[in-house]
């Protein structure tokens, strides 16, 4: 398809090929800001090159925060959580020094794995969401789960032939983010089940769990001594762990504000 060419259009004819160029091209962000640019750019008195500039920097910019949309959509988080709401103050247990480091995503380019251990409310799940939608934006592919519905994933698929489909899937995102490992004991075949995940991204992509025990505790969750020591050390070899505490500062919160007193008005 071939659009007409002329010199010397009216505005509004110049207005309305741009429209229909940019549908033709796809290009949706200069249809949308070609106006508001192009007003500026008189302002601005820009020179042509510096106009074709900005309207082509604001698609790149636009398909950019599209892409992260849909890598962070895509992930599968149950709830947005960022590192900006989280109350550093209100769990010293967690260096920030050390969350902003994590947030460069480079123990993701190195595939190594992240453990967030400690009790309920204290800020696990908020930071394994919050450090998987940092590695979203910053073009990682990522995906959330629960473990006992990973687990549970796992076993059907094996019940349906279609265990080695469901574990290269798994196997294939940058990041794997499994939640609230170790709340639940897993029988023997749920947790080989699990070790074949692990195994297979092992020192290849990287894995950040969240669970409420320590290691020590994990016994509980795989009862088999040698396929938990295995599971710990897929891991924990070259990785990270954060210890975030016993304290839960989602309780202390709620406490604080029951004790405010009511303001009369």
């Amino acid at each position: 398809m071939t659009m007409p060419r002329q010199r010397g259009l009216t505005e509004q004819a110049a207005d309305a090929a741009i429209d229909s160029a940019c549908r033709l091209l796809r290009l949706p962000s200069i249809r949308n800001e070609f106006s508001d640019i192009a007003d500026r750019a008189i302002k601005d008195q820009m020179t042509y090159r510096g106009f074709l500039a900005e309207l082509l920097m604001a698609e790149c910019d636009d398909r950019a925060r599209r892409r992260s949309e849909r890598r962070i959509k895509a992930a599968g988080f149950p709830r947005e959580k960022s590192l900006r709401s989280f109350d550093f103050d209100a769990n010293p247990n967690i260096d920030p020094a050390t969350i902003h480091t994590l947030a460069s995503c480079e123990w993701i380019k190195k595939s190594q794995p992240l453990c967030l251990i400690g009790d309920s409310g204290t800020g696990k799940s908020h930071m394994l969401i919050a450090l998987g939608t940092e590695a979203a934006m910053k073009g990682y592919r990522v995906r959330y789960t629960l473990a006992t519905k990973l687990v549970n994933e796992l076993v059907e698929a094996a019940d349906e032939k279609q265990l080695n489909k469901t574990i290269a899937r798994y196997g294939r995102v940058d990041l794997l983010c499994i939640d609230e490992l170790g709340y639940m004991e897993l029988d023997r075949h749920g947790a080989e089940l699990l070790f074949q995940v692990l195994t297979e991204r092992e020192e290849k992509n990287s894995v950040a769990i969240a669970s409420n025990e320590s290691f020590g505790g994990w016994t509980k969750t795989f009862t088999d001594p040698r396929l938990c020591a295995a599971i710990v050390d897929r891991l924990t070899f070259n990785g990270t762990i954060i210890e975030t505490g016993t304290d839960s500062y989602r309780l202390a919160s709620t406490r604080a504000r029951a004790e405010e007193p009511v303001k009369v008005s």
